[in-house]
């Protein structure tokens, strides 16, 4: 059965991993300014924010998620987090809690990489200053490769002696190496096919299987790049240093803290203040706009207010967002996932007598099939046929796109 998708919150220590899962999640992670502050990985529910269906027929304020909710056709969709420990230089080889949090990497499907872009954090998560961030990126990549590229050595000798014997294809022999990591022939043809490797697998040098190692992680663990504490005196030049280097990567400005006092003084109703928003406001920008009860937020105090203020300048203003509200965009952009809409009747897009409308939405991986999304939400029950919007019947083979086999309904039983 599909299993849902998995982002882990990946970063040297102290560099806001564990506020970025905050920000992003009703989690309570420990949050220090120490090393090893998160030791054994949380998992979370994040939300994903997509353009609902609702809003394609007119119908948001009859959009009643079961899981998430939707405010004028923007949804907020579960989607599975993971906080691991940090990790330091020389991982690969058990240095710090190396091993542990490498381990608890394999099942991810994407990794987040919380950057300190401030320079006030050294590679160990200690306090400094003028630090260059950049260099984290490159040595936490180089962990990871190391530490596959370990695992498979390891064992490459008497794996290329049974791919002999056995007179199996590439694909098969590292496909049966690399399971552990979640990983599946697809992945495997798709590495092979990115480095376009054909030579025989008796073949290749150690240098070849490290170029292996690379491609593999580029498919089974593409990154994104959160550039945390974007609000710090010294993070512009290092933010501008990164981009120009990562030019292709997918990169996100984010200042996760700024995110969580934000949420925090909605809830104590200070501001008004929708996650990832441009605006926040105050009473009295309230007030200035024409409504004398100032939306019935409370006063805020000099240094309340100065605080907020300067938030605005060095954050809202300056990026547009806080950026943790895209961070998760930009992963499911990486991973391609398409959001599908199930419904019981195809016509009204609610229950069988309900008034309720999509009530549901999974996320798919790139490249599902309608039959995928039947497994996903009814197992191997039996499909007798499938239907999308306007009544179209639609192949278990037809691909799942956005705007396209997204809303569906299916009939239960033996065709």
């Amino acid at each position: 059965m599909p299993r849902d998708p998995l982002i882990a919150l990946v970063g040297k220590p102290s560099s806001g991993k564990s506020s970025t899962l905050n920000s992003l999640t009703d989690a309570s992670s420990k949050v220090g300014n120490y090393p090893f502050t998160t030791i054994d990985p949380q998992r979370a529910i994040g939300y994903l924010q997509i353009d609902c269906a609702c809003a394609r027929y007119e119908l948001t304020e009859r959009c009643k998620p079961n899981y998430g909710w939707c405010i004028n056709g923007k949804r907020s969709v579960p989607i599975e987090l993971l906080d691991v420990a940090g990790l330091v230089p020389g991982a690969h080889q058990g240095r710090g809690l190396g091993n542990k949090f490498l381990d608890d990497l394999r099942h991810a499907d994407c990794l987040v990489h919380v950057v300190d872009v401030s320079g006030t954090t050294d590679a160990e998560g200690k306090n400094t200053r003028g630090y260059d961030p950049s260099y984290d990126i490159v040595w936490l990549r180089e962990e990871i490769v190391r530490w596959i590229y370990g695992n498979l050595m390891d064992k490459w000798e008497g794996m290329k002696r049974r791919h002999i014997a056995t007179k199996s294809t590439a694909v098969a022999s590292l496909q049966n190496q690399l399971s552990g990591y979640s990983s599946n022939a697809a992945i495997v043809q798709r590495t092979l096919d990115r480095i376009s490797l054909k030579t025989p697998l008796e073949t290749w040098d150690e240098d070849t299987v490290l170029s292996l190692v690379n491609a593999f992680i580029d498919e089974k663990f593409p990154t994104v790049l959160a550039l945390n504490k974007i609000d710090h005196a010294d993070a512009d030049k290092n933010i501008a240093k990164i981009a120009k280097k990562y030019s292709n990567a997918p990169i996100v400005l984010t200042s996760a803290i700024s995110e969580i006092f934000l949420r925090r003084l909605a809830k104590q109703k200070y501001v008004k203040y929708t996650p990832g928003a441009e605006f926040i406001d105050t009473r009295q920008d309230l007030i200035d706009d024409g409504d004398p009860e100032g939306g019935n937020l409370k006063e805020m105090d000099e240094k309340l207010t100065t605080r907020v203020e300067n938030l605005k300048d060095l954050v809202l203003y300056r990026h547009g967002s806080t950026g943790v509200v895209e961070v998760l965009r930009k992963a499911a952009g990486v991973l391609g996932l398409t959001p599908v809409w199930p419904v019981r009747n195809i016509n009204t897009f609610g229950s069988e007598n309900g008034s309720e409308v999509f009530r549901d939405c999974v996320l798919m991986n790139r490249g599902s099939t309608v039959a995928d999304v039947a497994k996903k939400i009814m197992g191997d029950a039996p499909i007798a046929y499938a239907e999308t919007a306007g009544g179209i019947k639609v192949s278990e083979d037809d691909l799942i796109e956005p705007g396209k086999n997204d809303i569906l309904s299916f009939k239960v039983g033996r065709a």
